[in-house]
């Protein structure tokens, strides 16, 4: 006998849009919709009589919205909630992340419409989150995450002025915004080495994420631009659609940002950025491969730690999916695996001992 379907509760304030929902959910074979709900107050009473293995949530509802609702759930009966979010607003887009950092596993843009042309692509969408919302580690979502306060720095004091000399180079995806929010705000101002994150995230969403860190970090953190030097105490996300790599030397190298082919599926993807952040910084490099679905950034952690360069992975733990840090284990090694919460204590320590080493 095969496995048993995964039973869904579908939330939406839609009736056509729970009707098309349910209907790409059930397509497949493996999941069965066991209910559907209006709105949060009503998602809250369905699961509590329902109990569905995984709760696909939309995001803007009235009465009780989807972030509220999301919040009691992780609260009273923690399970994998996917939401869905129309596409176009920046509310839109910074709620989403909002939940994602508060333990929702996945998001997946809604269909425009019963014959619009995103429909595959929205079905092939909902279909990978559901396979990561069964993978799900609830251990990983049900730890409180340890989201920095908002950061009151001014302005001069995140101003980067020095090329970078070290890098800190991370990969994440599924369970990234939650992880990146319990790392970056917590690392210091003076950290001594530019920091180029991966996520795997479309365009719009890798520029909200940039915006939200930055608000909460000591450090400046924006979506990275084509041919801008690299500086230290920086913070660059690879905005979605583009892979990021480096040119030129140490204490003088530049961003590129490419439209090449997709690696294992996506792009931006990690194990561009570590291959050349290895060739150019080698032995100067801090490779770091957080939670995430598939194997991306296994390779090049192998390349930073062939280089010279430490690999630092994430826990199981902590990881809301295990498959990246536990592909970087079986295929690169590494010198250090930490829960997320004390990932910036470690990069800040081994940061210092760059400094020292250059010091003499």
């Amino acid at each position: 006998m095969g496995e048993q379907p995964s039973t869904v509760l579908v939330v939406d304030d839609s009736a056509f849009m729970r009707k098309l929902i349910a209907e790409m959910i059930e397509s497949s074979g493996d999941y069965r919709v066991v209910g559907t709900a209006v709105d949060g107050i009503d998602a809250l009473e369905k699961i509590r009589s329902l109990s569905p293995d995984i709760v696909t949530m939309d995001i803007e509802m009235p009465r009780l919205d989807g972030l509220q609702a999301l919040d009691q759930i992780m609260r009273e009966m923690p399970r994998p909630v996917v939401m869905l979010s129309a596409a176009g607003s920046e509310r839109g887009n910074e709620m989403t992340l909002r939940a994602l950092e508060r333990g929702a596993v996945e998001f997946v843009r809604k269909p425009s419409g019963p014959i619009s042309i995103d429909l595959l692509t929205v079905r092939g969408e909902l279909a990978a989150a559901l396979k990561a919302a069964r993978a799900v580690n609830m251990k990983g979502i049900r730890t409180p995450p340890g989201v920095s306060a908002r950061v009151t720095a001014d302005v001069a004091s995140k101003r980067s002025t020095s090329f970078a000399t070290h890098v800190v180079a991370i990969a994440a995806s599924t369970g990234g915004p939650r992880a990146l929010g319990e790392i970056v705000p917590h690392l210091p101002e003076n950290l001594g080495a530019a920091v180029l994150i991966v996520q795997h995230m479309p365009r719009e969403f890798t520029r909200t994420l940039s915006h939200r860190l930055d608000a909460m970090s000591r450090l400046t953190v924006s979506e990275a631009k084509d041919s801008e030097p690299l500086k230290e105490n920086h913070v660059y996300v690879a905005p979605g659609g583009y892979h990021m790599h480096l040119d030129g030397a140490p204490g003088n190298a530049t961003i590129r940002l490419d439209t090449s082919p997709t690696v294992w599926g996506v792009r931006p993807a990690a194990d561009p950025l570590f291959a050349s952040v290895a060739g150019i910084f080698g032995a100067s490099v801090i490779g770091v491969v957080l939670t995430g679905m598939g194997r991306d950034g296994a390779e090049g952690l192998r390349q930073v730690r062939e280089a010279g360069g430490l690999g630092v992975v994430q826990d199981r733990d902590s990881s809301i999916i295990y498959g990246m840090p536990q592909a970087a284990l079986a295929i690169a090694g590494a010198d250090h695996v930490v829960a997320a919460r004390d990932m910036a204590q470690l990069i800040r320590d081994l940061c210092r001992t760059f400094q020292r080493d250059i010091g003499g």
